[in-house]
């Protein structure tokens, strides 16, 4: 392909708020939960404390006035981050005088729906996907936020965080943990010993591809296998180009199917992913012992855990993926260094066009209530809090979008620089679309016909008319 054609389409007072709003909110509950407010303005929240606050729970002041009240948690987030979570909380169950119970299973979206239709549902639940707050919503189980943790997302949070947690209308499920998917991993050492910079535009990024070509150096890496899971990378590609060339309107549109995939927008965002990472000039596919590196064809059978294998030989440049791979780059070299000057690093998948402001498409978890009761209100307007996320975020190997968390408290800096982007409330943040769609297409059919698209070769307008098809009728 030309030049041209791979370039197709390339045209802190923390808190404070919150807790004017609980010191000036009424006391009072339902103890066995209770039906919220249709506006999502519950002012029900933690009676105003009284006396002195003890020394060192000032910053817990807005949330006394429950002690000797538990508060049942329910999530699919497993130990070890079970342990860093009850340690982050610490403080403030010393404080208040609220224990909150910590349960996890892997078996979470399966057991949720059911201990709900049993009258046995969690006070707080943590769930990882907006499309399985609508449904709880539409089965009759998340009561409203309250006005405390409302304020708190709409002072710390990009406004597209509160769209995600809201359901016709109503504001549910405040955001938790996030994580950053718009990112490019590289070598910091492969590209100083030959004079590469980090490119900030997407056109010097594949000015840069055509440099490495010319070098010697196999530009980008490429892995989707990932079990029954296989092709998931390959949708966020298509995901981080359809962002980036339309803006988040018209993802939204694709995300709720008023966009069709077999659209002229879907189609030529398609264009701009096979210029990318199905040209054969580009892309080392998968890496066989003794062998070395296969084509394109070979990408599916690649694990994506092992996609970037050549980035610190040198033997791929670039590779694009989330920032939680930071995690993997120890099973290639149990010594390598992530930082800026380090053997591995990211940076910022550019944008396309000025027209669409920073561009992110990302993840992460939503705090809901099935109770009201002052205590639970607490928890969940703390969870909102900039306290408690740098608390959390103090501990390590977690990130979120709240604001109000100093960069400086991140140790990591992959986790430092996606909070610098996931912060950003003039971005524009988009969660991750294969997410948001029904199970049948974005675990489905996006999956399986991406795969095909990439080993087979099979047609463009073929694979996403097939995933056009397995969108559920209603």
């Amino acid at each position: 392909m030309t030049a041209s054609s791979r370039r197709r389409g390339a045209a802190i007072l923390a808190g404070g708020a919150a807790a004017a709003l609980l010191l000036a909110a009424c006391g009072g509950s339902d103890d066995s939960g209770g039906t919220a407010t249709p506006t999502g303005d519950n002012t029900t929240a933690a009676p105003s404390p009284t006396g002195d606050v003890p020394a060192g729970c000032e910053p817990y002041a807005a949330y006394l006035g429950n002690e000797g009240t538990t508060v049942n948690l329910f999530t699919s987030i497993l130990p070890p981050e079970q342990q860093l979570f009850e340690e982050s909380w610490l403080k403030f169950e010393e404080c208040t005088g609220i224990d909150i119970v910590y349960e996890a299973s892997d078996q979470f979206e399966a057991q949720l729906p059911t201990r709900i239709a049993g009258g046995n549902a969690p006070d707080i639940a943590f769930i990882p996907q907006p499309g399985l707050l609508q449904t709880l919503v539409e089965r009759g189980g998340p009561v409203a936020a309250p006005a405390a943790t409302v304020a708190n997302v709409d002072e710390y949070w990009n406004p597209a965080w509160k769209a995600y947690g809201t359901v016709d209308g109503t504001f549910y499920a405040a955001p938790l943990g996030s994580n950053m998917k718009s990112f490019v991993w590289y070598s910091p050492k492969v590209f100083a010993d030959n004079g590469y910079e980090v490119p900030t535009t997407w056109d010097g990024m594949f000015e840069l591809s055509d440099q490495m070509v010319a070098d010697g150096i196999t530009p980008w890496c490429g892995g989707m296998e990932s079990g029954g899971a296989t092709g998931w990378p390959a949708t966020d590609w298509l995901e981080q180009v359809m962002l980036r060339l339309y803006g988040g309107d018209v993802y939204d549109q694709w995300v709720n199917h008023e966009l069709v995939f077999n659209s002229p927008e879907v189609t030529e965002a398609m264009n701009v992913v096979a210029s990318w990472m199905k040209n054969e000039e580009y892309v080392n596919g998968g890496h066989v012992t003794g062998q070395g590196y296969g084509n394109v064809a070979s990408i599916p059978t690649v694990a994506f855990q092992d996609a970037g294998v050549g980035i610190i030989p040198g033997e791929c440049g670039m590779l694009q993926q989330a920032s939680f791979y930071a995690n993997f780059w120890a099973n290639f070299d149990e010594n390598a260094v992530i930082a800026e000057d380090g053997d591995v690093f990211a940076f910022y998948l550019p944008e396309i066009t000025s027209d669409v402001p920073t561009p992110i498409v990302g993840g992460g978890e939503f705090v809901t209530a099935f109770a009201d009761r002052a205590e639970v209100q607490a928890v969940q307007t703390y969870l909102a809090s900039p306290e408690f996320a740098t608390s959390k975020a103090s501990l390590g190997t977690w990130v979120s979008a709240n604001s109000g968390v100093p960069l400086d408290t991140y140790a990591n800096p992959i986790d430092r620089l996606s909070a610098e982007f996931l912060t950003d409330q003039t971005g524009t943040f988009r969660f991750d679309a294969s997410d948001l769609m029904p199970a049948a297409v974005g675990a489905g059919a996006f999956w399986t016909q991406m795969t095909a698209w990439f080993a087979e070769d099979k047609p463009t307008e073929a694979v996403l008319q097939a995933i056009d098809d397995a969108w559920p009728a209603s």
